[in-house]
């Protein structure tokens, strides 16, 4: 009986060794933007966002060795002519029906309609548009990114609960920054904030990067804020890299900058090392020799959420995925301190938000105090009795 049981048991083991593992193909679909920041210490690296997906592949592999699945990553870089819809298109002609989207919000929506005839499901983890998740949602998108009015829902209630109330609120002239301006103006008036006095910085070009740049902008800047009503916080919408890392330490009254400078809501920063970030931050250090960025994280989350579904339910359809997320049993640690979970009536990740000045971790919100029936997490953003989001 004993000689019977090893005998069953070693052409169990070698049956399961010579099987070959099922793939998961995952596309990455992305356009080549141009990497500009105002410091020369922050321009994006050139594998910025698809780092951290490559991160989640080798911890999806490691996995799937004793699950006898494998995971891998097609990179499909768009140039500024070519068509998301049709790429879209293309990967799924070649067997993938999980992409991770890494496109702005016009591109996404055209390879998300392309890809609902063919069965695609995308996990958007660029585009922080509202519109995404509210009248113009679909039901194959997925969003690891947060959105504005999460990042400014988070920023508001600290600085609410720091007692920073008035708020004097500069907003640059690009379509981004005044979509960004409108987040931070509905978290004012939702958390109880006032905003003293609302300026828009105009963007009239010329490179500040000169031998006099830094005196124009000693001169300019204290002058271009001088005269406001008494104020708490100087709150900076730029998402266009125009003008608010000029602002600390120029304005004409000594006060704190927040926003798009100074404190910083974001979904991850390379100083972030609490509830096993350290560990998670050297891995990627290791293998990218650089910090993990916000596009990074949005990326490994998404690759770790089809991890978790594919080894859960021994399926990489992706219905059967997009139900597993939406439904009870999934939840991702993300080491933010609270397990990630889908929003199911707009596909959102639930997620904390930190607030990074630069060098460390500030705070991270939700804010001690600010309650909800379900989730602590639905106080950022446009919870589900706001919600415009019809999935289709």
């Amino acid at each position: 009986m004993i000689r019977l049981l090893l005998t069953v048991t070693v052409i169990f083991m070698w049956t399961s060794a010579s099987a070959e593992p099922v793939e998961t193909k995952i596309g990455y679909l992305r356009r080549a933007e141009p990497s500009t920041s105002l410091s020369l210490i922050q321009i994006p690296a050139e594998n910025n966002g698809i780092a951290g997906a490559q991160l989640a592949i080798n911890d999806n592999n490691t996995t799937g060795k004793f699950l006898n699945q494998r995971f891998s990553l097609d990179d499909v870089r768009l140039r500024e002519s070519d068509d998301a819809a049709a790429a879209a298109a293309a990967l799924a002609e070649h067997g993938v029906s999980l992409v991770i989207a890494d496109l702005p919000a016009d591109s996404l929506l055209a390879a998300a309609d392309a890809g609902r005839s063919r069965n695609l499901l995308l996990f958007n983890v660029g585009a922080l548009d509202d519109r995404l998740r509210e009248e113009d949602c679909r039901a194959n998108v997925i969003h690891t990114a947060p959105t504005r009015s999460m990042l400014a829902d988070a920023l508001a209630q600290y600085l609410v609960w720091k007692q920073w109330r008035r708020w004097l609120m500069i907003v640059g002239s690009h379509p981004a920054d005044k979509l960004y301006g409108d987040a931070l103006r509905r978290a004012a008036k939702r958390f109880g904030a006032r905003i003293v006095q609302e300026k828009v910085f105009e963007d009239t070009g010329g490179a500040r990067r000169t031998d006099s740049g830094v005196v124009q902008i000693q001169r300019q800047l204290p002058v271009f804020t001088q005269g406001a009503p008494a104020y708490d916080v100087l709150v900076a919408a730029d998402e266009s890299e125009v003008f608010a890392s000029y602002l600390p330490y120029r304005t004409w009254d000594p006060r704190p900058v927040a926003g798009s400078a100074g404190l910083v809501p974001t979904s991850w920063d390379g100083s972030h090392d609490q509830w096993g970030a350290v560990q998670m931050q050297e891995r990627f250090m290791k293998l990218f020799s650089r910090r993990m960025t916000a596009r990074d994280m949005q990326a490994w989350s998404a690759v770790r959420m089809i991890g978790e579904s594919t080894s859960r339910t021994r399926s990489d359809d992706p219905k059967a995925t997009l139900d597993f997320l939406k439904g009870p049993d999934f939840a991702l640690a993300a080491f933010k301190g609270q397990r990630l979970t889908l929003r199911d009536w707009n596909l959102q990740l639930r997620q904390p938000i930190l607030l990074a000045d630069g060098r460390m971790i500030v705070s991270v919100s939700p804010q001690e105090g600010f309650l909800h029936q379900v989730s602590e997490l639905d106080t950022l953003g446009i919870d589900r009795p706001e919600s415009k989001c019809k999935l289709q």
